[in-house]
């Protein structure tokens, strides 16, 4: 009875022995095949994050990521590890990661939202960037009250020195034709707001400033802050933007048709859509600005600046 419970764990021990030899063998084939897909990144600061190729590659494959992982361009890779390093903080990368695999656009604050934009916009991920947009003008709409002053209470404000409308609600209110320059508009609400031939040179609409379709027709922005705007199917026919700061603006569907961008920088900026028809860019900087299938033949662009900016598909 001994020899055969001996007998019989013996020939257990050799099973589970053979089992894993052969999950050995397995494991060790994966392995080889999948570490040809499986890539570390670094980010500053020694933040690292493990992905796949497809992953950075399969849902944004116009993106400057897909771009950098597509075997067409030299990485800057650890020849000892084998990282990729690349030079940006990696804090928000494991939303985008997490976008990258699933499509969800996280539950965060608008501070952080304006964080992981900015991440977003450098590696021309815009359908990232449309559900960020998307969250965050659903979430002041639920939040949004009627317009906090009115035509009237607007006139007797600029007839003071250093008028703030910090912040405020001005939502669908007319403000044609007003002399509103150098008046700090930063963080406020300007959803349809009627702007045309107003005066907003040197105006400052810091922070995201909403401009969701305003009529901006022949207004004037010469030299404006408006880093960030959201200026989204807006109506900027006839526009002054000479020298503005139009940096990463959210500018898809906008009419600017027959604008006058000379000189203004748009780094980053998303022009996904916009009419550009007979718009002056002479000068401009255009660096990494998404302007992807958009129709430019009419464009002047004479020594704008385009390094590194999304033209797939541009007719030019």
């Amino acid at each position: 009875m001994e020899r055969v419970m001996l007998n019989a764990v013996m020939v257990l021990r050799w099973m589970a022995i053979g089992f894993c030899v052969f999950v050995f063998e397995v494991f060790e084939i994966v392995g080889v095949l999948s570490l040809e897909c499986v890539c570390v990144l670094c980010f500053a600061g020694g933040k690292k994050f493990c992905t796949t190729i497809d992953t950075l590659t399969q849902r944004e494959p116009d993106s400057m990521l897909a771009a950098m992982f597509s075997g067409r361009h030299t990485l800057s890779e650890d020849p000892d590890k084998g990282f990729v390093f690349i030079d940006r903080d990696g804090k928000h990368f494991r939303h985008i990661l997490n976008w990258l695999r699933d499509g969800v656009v996280p539950l965060l604050t608008d501070a952080e939202y304006s964080e992981l934009m900015r991440e977003a916009e450098y590696y021309q991920l815009m359908g990232l960037v449309e559900g960020i947009n998307s969250v965050l003008s659903k979430r002041k709409e639920s939040d949004e009250l009627d317009a906090e002053l009115t035509r009237t209470d607007i006139i007797k404000c600029i007839q003071s020195e250093k008028v703030r409308f910090r912040g405020l609600n001005l939502s669908g209110l007319d403000l044609s034709k007003l002399d509103l320059s150098y008046v700090d508009f930063s963080y406020a609400s300007l959803k349809n707001v009627f702007f045309s031939r107003a005066n907003l040179q040197c105006a400052k609409f810091r922070g995201r400033c909403e401009f969701t379709g305003a009529n901006l027709r022949g207004a004037l922005l010469a030299g404006a802050s408006l880093q960030s705007a959201n200026l989204q199917d807006a109506c900027l026919v006839d526009c002054s933007f000479c020298g503005a700061d139009l940096r990463s603006a959210h500018l898809q569907t906008a009419d600017l048709t027959n604008a006058n961008l000379e000189g203004a920088n748009l780094e980053g900026a998303n022009l996904k859509g916009a009419k550009l028809n007979n718009a002056n860019l002479k000068g401009a900087n255009l660096q990494r600005a998404y302007l992807r299938h958009v129709n430019l033949q009419n464009t002047h662009l004479e020594d704008a600046k385009l390094d590194g900016a999304n033209l797939l598909g541009a007719i030019r």
